[in-house]
């Protein structure tokens, strides 16, 4: 059977990029194999985690694309003629259009550091999710991984897991207990479940067999 080729779609970092790899190593991406790491900008480290892993890596830096919809056809194009079936966004922050989710339609992951639907949507990311999250005074939180439409953070859920907050918790103690004890584990379970043929997508549903 034909490996899913899977494409990760960073900016930064890339940790949720190594958690992938690690997972890759240890043979916990069933069918599917990372051949392409595309960065939006150049010198991330996610490109040298690529490198130390023997995957290519490119860079389609958003500042050499005068719009949104040149830098998505762009994309889309360099990820097509990869032959790409599953496209994973890492702490990819740079917006795209719908020629990018055309090309791909319900073939695109994204992780999230909340239980969707809270702290999520415009403005929510990074820090800011788990900032917003202990002002609200939440008991838990977690992470999401779902499938990417035009409207952010409401595409179909595909796993979450929660995660207690705890007294005392900074945003970035929170940030970190969410990435080790949430992120690192389902969006390598999410990207399985995908390259083997486990995920049917019915209205806003997924459906796991």
């Amino acid at each position: 059977m034909k490996k899913a080729r899977i494409a990760v779609l960073v900016s930064g970092g890339g940790t949720n990029l190594q958690a992938l790899i690690d997972a890759e190593k240890r043979n916990e991406l069933g069918n599917g194999e990372i051949v392409l790491v595309i960065a939006s900008k150049p010198d991330v480290y996610a490109l040298e985690r690529a490198a130390k892993a023997g995957i290519e890596g490119r860079v389609i830096a958003r500042r050499d694309y005068d719009d949104v919809a040149s830098y998505s056809k762009a994309l889309a194009d360099s990820m097509t003629e990869a032959e790409i079936d599953l496209v994973v966004l890492a702490g990819f922050l740079t917006i795209i259009d719908e020629q990018v989710y055309n090309a791909f339609p319900n073939r695109i992951l994204n992780v999230h550091p909340a239980l969707i639907p809270s702290f999520c949507g415009k403005g929510f990311y990074g820090l800011h999710v788990h900032e917003a999250a202990l002002e609200k005074g939440v008991k838990v939180s977690g992470a999401t991984v779902h499938i990417v439409t035009p409207e952010c953070d409401a595409g179909p859920i595909v796993l979450q897991k929660a995660v207690e907050v705890k007294e005392g918790d900074t945003p970035e103690a929170l940030q970190r207990r969410i990435m080790e004890e949430a992120e690192w584990k389902i969006l390598p379970q999410a990207v399985r479940l995908f390259c083997d043929g486990k995920i049917s997508v019915e209205g806003n549903t997924v459906h796991i067999k």
